[in-house]
């Protein structure tokens, strides 16, 4: 089971992050968003963490955002997947004359299986592809995800702390290898989610909050402790 801590604004957190055994860490470029961070600060955070052993995956999150200013953007910080979470069309993901192709993946907020199964059909791509093209690229032997379904909310792009169709996803994940699970995970009901959608990965962010873009080191290492034992149980 792997891991990722989102919505990180500073240094501190995304080094308890790395310390609790994350396998992602996700940095929000989308303003309106509480758990933004500008590029300077973004890049000064990656700076630190690929300086020492174990860097995680870092992801940039973005909302209809433009191809080459993602692509522009992850190579400006250094990350090495752009999560797109807006309407964004499919050609950024799957074409390979997209500025991003091998280096994405899309985020869904579907309102119904058949709308998930739809959306998935048309996004979702092989995570052989997924994998930076710079052979420095620390997860050029890793699996990434493929998609990624979160709670569908009518106005806010993730972040909303409300639990999603656990069932609805764990139908997703049968025919999706590669699926993360994000929307309203939490320490205490992480284990739950793993064990009945059986996502590749689980995704967090108000989660494992004290505040809006600061997390709390306790809650971040029982959610990590808790996801990755409850993957055991499934084995």
């Amino acid at each position: 089971m792997k891991v990722k801590i989102c919505g990180l604004t500073n240094l501190d957190d995304a080094q308890t992050a790395v310390a609790a055994g994350a396998d992602f860490l996700g940095f929000i470029f989308y303003p309106p968003s509480k758990r933004s961070v500008d590029i300077n600060t973004a890049r000064a955070i990656v700076q630190t963490l690929r300086a020492a052993p174990g860097c995680p995956v870092l992801v940039g999150v973005f909302v209809n955002e433009t191809g080459p200013r993602m692509a522009e953007i992850l190579d400006e910080v250094g990350l090495d997947l752009a999560q797109l979470s807006g309407e964004e069309v499919p050609f950024l993901v799957g074409d390979e004359r997209s500025p991003l192709y091998g280096r994405c993946y899309k985020a869904l907020r579907p309102t119904s299986l058949a709308e998930a199964e739809a959306d998935a059909e048309w996004y979702a791509v092989d995570s052989e592809k997924l994998k930076v093209k710079s052979e420095k690229s620390p997860i050029s032997n890793r699996q990434s995800p493929s998609l990624l379904i979160d709670t569908y909310h009518p106005t806010l792009r993730g972040g909303t702390g409300e639990t999603g169709d656990w069932a609805m996803s764990a139908q997703l994940a049968q025919s999706v290898p590669g699926l993360m699970l994000a929307g309203g995970l939490t320490a205490d009901n992480v284990a739950a989610a793993v064990r009945e959608v059986r996502p590749f990965a689980v995704d967090v962010a108000s989660g494992v909050e004290a505040s809006p873009g600061k997390k709390d080191p306790e809650l971040v290492h029982r959610f990590i402790r808790n996801a990755k034992s409850a993957d055991l149980d499934n084995l």
